[in-house]
C-alpha cells in the first residue's frame, strides 16, 4: 500500500510532493505520478480524500482536487499542464515535450483531449455522474458524491452526447495517429520516443479497459465497471491497448500502488 502524508506534515516538507487521490487509481493522478516515475524523480505522496472537504488543501492549494505538485516553496502546481513542465525542469532527460514544434504541438493537443477541461477524463466523470443520478442500484457514496461531481464538472444531461462524441474522438485520433507513427517503424504516438502523450494514453486508458487485478490490484470494484467499456476498448483496437501495456510495462512502475 502507498504511504501518504498529510496536508499538515506535507506543508513542512522538503522537495517534491504530489497531492493525490488517495486509495484508487484516478486518472489525473496516476497520470501525474507517471510523469515524475519517468523522470526517475522521488516525492511524497500526500492525502486527497475523494468527496471530502480537504479543507487544509484548500488552504494550501487554493482548491481541493487532486493531484497537485508543489516543489519545494514555490506554487502549488494543478493543472496537468503545469506538473508537465515542472517535471522537465527538475529532470530534463528522459526529455517528454518533443524539441520538434509540430511533435509538440500534436503531442499538446491530444494530452489536452485527454486530460484537459471537456477532455476524456472530464466526460468520464460526467458520463459516470449521469448514470449514478439515473440509477437506483448504486451505494450510499457514490450517490452522495454525484451531485458534488455534477457541480463541479458542469453536469447537465444535454451534453451527454456530445461527450461521448468527444471521448470516441479521441481514441479514434490516438488510434490512428499510432498506426501512421507504425507505419513509418516508430513505436511512439508521437516524434520518436517516449513522449508525455504516451504516458496520459497509458494512464487514461485504465478508463476503458482496466489494467487486471494483478497489476492493479485493489481497485474498488464500481469503479473497475465504470472503467470499462467495450465500445471504446474495440475503437481503440488491439495495438492501441496493445502500446498502453508496452509504456507500463517499459517505463511506468508496476504493480500500480495507490
Amino acid at each position: 500500500m502507498a504511504r501518504y502524508y498529510s496536508v499538515e506534515e506535507a506543508r513542512t516538507m522538503a522537495g517534491l510532493r504530489l497531492v493525490v487521490t488517495a486509495h484508487v487509481p484516478g486518472l489525473w493522478s496516476e497520470a501525474a505520478k507517471s510523469i515524475f516515475d519517468a523522470k526517475g524523480l522521488a516525492y511524497a505522496l500526500v492525502e486527497q480524500t475523494v468527496g471530502g472537504e480537504n479543507a487544509a488543501l484548500q488552504a494550501w492549494t487554493a482548491q481541493t482536487s487532486g493531484p497537485v505538485a508543489v516543489w519545494e516553496n514555490e506554487r502549488p502546481r494543478s493543472t496537468w499542464i503545469e506538473q508537465l513542465y515542472l517535471a522537465e525542469r527538475l529532470a530534463p532527460a528522459p526529455r517528454l515535450i518533443p524539441e520538434r514544434l509540430a511533435d509538440r504541438l500534436l503531442m499538446f493537443g491530444l494530452c489536452n483531449e485527454l486530460a484537459g477541461e471537456n477532455g476524456f477524463g472530464w466526460n468520464l466523470r460526467m458520463r459516470v455522474t449521469h448514470a449514478t443520478l439515473l440509477s437506483d442500484d448504486v451505494d450510499e457514496f457514490s450517490r452522495a458524491l454525484a451531485p458534488k461531481l455534477a457541480a463541479k464538472y458542469g453536469y447537465d444531461a444535454t451534453l451527454i452526447e456530445s461527450a461521448n462524441a468527444q471521448m470516441v474522438g479521441i481514441v479514434e485520433a490516438l488510434r490512428d495517429q499510432l498506426q501512421t507513427q507504425q507505419s513509418r517503424g516508430v513505436s511512439f504516438l508521437t516524434g520518436d520516443r517516449l513522449s508525455a502523450l504516451d504516458i496520459y494514453w497509458a494512464t487514461f486508458a485504465g478508463a476503458i479497459d482496466p489494467l487486471p487485478p494483478e497489476l492493479c490490484p485493489n481497485m474498488p470494484e464500481p469503479m473497475r465497471v465504470n472503467y470499462t467499456d467495450p465500445k471504446l476498448r474495440a475503437i481503440g483496437g488491439d495495438a492501441l491497448f496493445a502500446h498502453r501495456d508496452r509504456i507500463y510495462r517499459k517505463h511506468l512502475k508496476l504493480p500500480m500502488n495507490f
